[in-house]
């Protein structure tokens, strides 16, 4: 079964001639600039600069990414934009939380910032003033994790359909997708333990063993900087405890959990890179519409619900964009 191609709305470019073009010809860098706690090596950067290049954006020839990496002690996200900042970047990236395009905006007070808002509101925080029309110098994706915070709880309920319980891991970026999560389980009848997750690196055994010993069978996971940096350790944490895992996006389910569902993370970040070449060829921020996913994918590891001796329905399983065998 294929998985469902990422989708999103489509912004009209400005009318000035194509900033490649203009920098074939000045031998002029596009520079793009963006810091956060994951690595440059992972796989959503790398889409992102696959896309770049099939816009005609050459690394190394007109176009140049720069990535500075956080680790929340030795270098926060402040110092890593500033670091950034330095470089003169045309573009910033801001993706994740509210802390990193805060960062982003303190770093200039005219630089274009491209956003990936995962886990908070920007219109209603006021950094734009209508996702239609934002206004200023900030644009790009909005996600809506709280309706699909409840929607993961649906589903790993109809997983196991006797599930009275289960583990949800949050950190201070993920408070609000927990209260959703909560509030979704007791309407399915469902006790969420919430376990509060400090001072990075996580320790995952340490908030397995806080957990109710009778609630040890089923977790939650939602989404935030560092639990996806950590994607693949909390993955094998969980088939390693034999917890029936749901996550936020699929490369948990790649690396061993048993599911996930939300937006392609591979595919959002190609669709930033389509917003940074609109600017680039001379569209304003404050024209292009800040876009929402619409598609959404389900992924399924069945070789994890085998080893787990979980037998998933079989209307469960056609409704799964992919079954990882």
């Amino acid at each position: 079964m294929k998985r469902r191609e990422f989708l999103g709305l489509a912004a009209g470019a400005g009318t000035s001639w194509p900033f490649a073009a203009r920098a074939q010809q000045a031998k002029r860098m596009l520079r793009v600039g963006a810091a956060g706690v994951s690595p440059r090596s992972s796989s959503y950067y790398v889409a992102f600069e696959r896309r770049m290049a099939e816009l005609g954006y050459r690394e190394g020839d007109i176009f140049t990414f720069d990535h500075v990496q956080a680790d929340d002690k030795n270098k926060t996200i402040d110092a890593a934009y500033r670091e950034i900042a330095e470089r003169k970047p045309d573009i910033l990236l801001a993706s994740g939380t509210e802390a990193n395009l805060k960062s982003a905006l303190a770093t200039s007070e005219t630089t274009p910032i491209v956003m990936l808002a995962v886990s908070y509101d920007p219109l209603a925080l006021g950094y734009v003033a209508s996702l239609a029309r934002p206004g200023g110098r900030v644009t790009g994706l909005v996600l809506q994790q709280i309706e699909l915070t409840r929607k993961r709880v649906q589903l790993l309920k109809e997983a196991i359909p006797d599930m009275t319980s289960a583990i949800l891991f949050f950190d201070r970026y993920s408070g609000d997708q927990w209260k959703a999560a909560e509030d979704a389980g007791a309407r399915l009848g469902v006790r969420l333990s919430g376990i509060d997750l400090r001072d990075p690196p996580y320790d995952y055994d340490r908030a397995l063993a806080q957990a109710p010993t009778n609630n040890r069978a089923n977790l939650l996971v939602p989404t935030s900087p560092r639990i996806l940096a950590d994607r693949e350790r909390l993955a094998q944490f969980a088939l390693r405890n034999r917890l029936a895992s749901m996550f936020t996006y699929r490369p948990w389910v790649d690396a061993g959990g048993l599911m996930s569902y939300g937006q392609s993370i591979d595919g959002m970040f190609r669709q930033i890179a389509d917003v940074v070449d609109q600017i680039a060829r001379g569209a304003k921020p404050a024209d292009l519409p800040i876009q929402q996913p619409t598609k959404f994918e389900f992924v399924i590891n069945l070789s994890t619900a085998r080893a787990l001796g979980i037998e998933l329905s079989p209307s469960l399983l056609a409704r799964a964009d992919e079954v990882i065998e």
